[in-house]
């Protein structure tokens, strides 16, 4: 991580003969080409959408699911969430091509839809099962003194298991925001046009344009990287809080 910041301050000759070194002077002039490139922040914007909205879309429909997992027994519960669960036996690379055959046939080619939505399917099984694990440690003396009072399933879920539950959504959030951000495999088979182009897309385009600046290139990598971390500090007590939440009964 160091040697990619310092690479964006080095000449060539540089991060050739000592890649890992601090730069022999602090040359901005390549973090300032990055910054007035207005593909630089069509790309971070291109992400940054794709990537919330991954995001929401995970989360609702994880949460929703999990709960009834969690609170409502019905025939074929066990067999159905033993299915869902099945996605993650299974690489994201296996399913490229019906990915692309499916996308293509419903008309979202070269659309953010095209993206976000395999990305939070595939991001359901494991969002399914870290909610569920969280939703069942939830007290059950709640729900019964919420039900003694009129509250069905569906307000209970948005009254009160929701609200309790920041921890594991903030868990769940970031392992989704930082998967759909660094994906690079589905965003190329599925995208066509630069205006919708992701970082990943932006930065092989960006080495084709730049082919021996690899100082730009560093750079480049090092500004696009920066939301994720910030993302991922910002969040990192609900990350611990969510993994050992559900961990044991208490």
């Amino acid at each position: 991580m160091l040697a990619t910041v310092f690479g964006g301050f080095k000449t060539n000759a540089e991060i050739r003969t000592s890649a890992f070194a601090l730069p022999d002077s602090w040359n901005w002039e390549f973090y300032g080409a990055i910054v007035s490139d207005p593909a630089f922040w069509r790309y971070l914007g291109n992400s940054l959408m794709i990537s919330s909205l991954a995001v929401v879309l995970t989360l609702i429909v994880g949460a929703a699911a999990a709960y009834v997992f969690a609170q409502i027994r019905f025939f074929g519960s066990r067999m159905l969430f033993s299915y869902l669960l099945l996605g993650l036996m299974f690489p994201f690379a296996t399913a490229i091509l019906p990915l692309f055959v499916k996308v293509r046939d419903i008309g979202l080619l070269d659309t953010y839809w095209a993206v976000i939505l395999p990305q939070a399917a595939f991001s359901l099984s494991l969002a399914i099962l870290l909610f569920r694990t969280f939703f069942e440690q939830l007290p059950k003396e709640l729900f019964e003194a919420a039900y003694i009072d009129g509250c069905g399933y569906v307000r209970f879920f948005f009254r009160f298991t929701l609200p309790l539950s920041t921890p594991i959504l903030a868990t769940v959030g970031v392992f989704v925001f930082v998967q759909s951000w660094n994906n690079f495999l589905l965003p190329l088979v599925v995208l066509n046009s630069r205006e919708v182009f992701t970082w990943p897309l932006g930065m092989m385009q960006f080495r084709g344009e730049y082919v021996t600046e690899w100082n730009q290139t560093l750079a480049f990598v090092t500004l696009t990287i920066v939301p994720a971390i910030i993302f991922f500090l910002a969040a990192q007590k609900y990350i611990v809080a969510g993994l050992t939440g559900g961990a044991v009964k208490g």
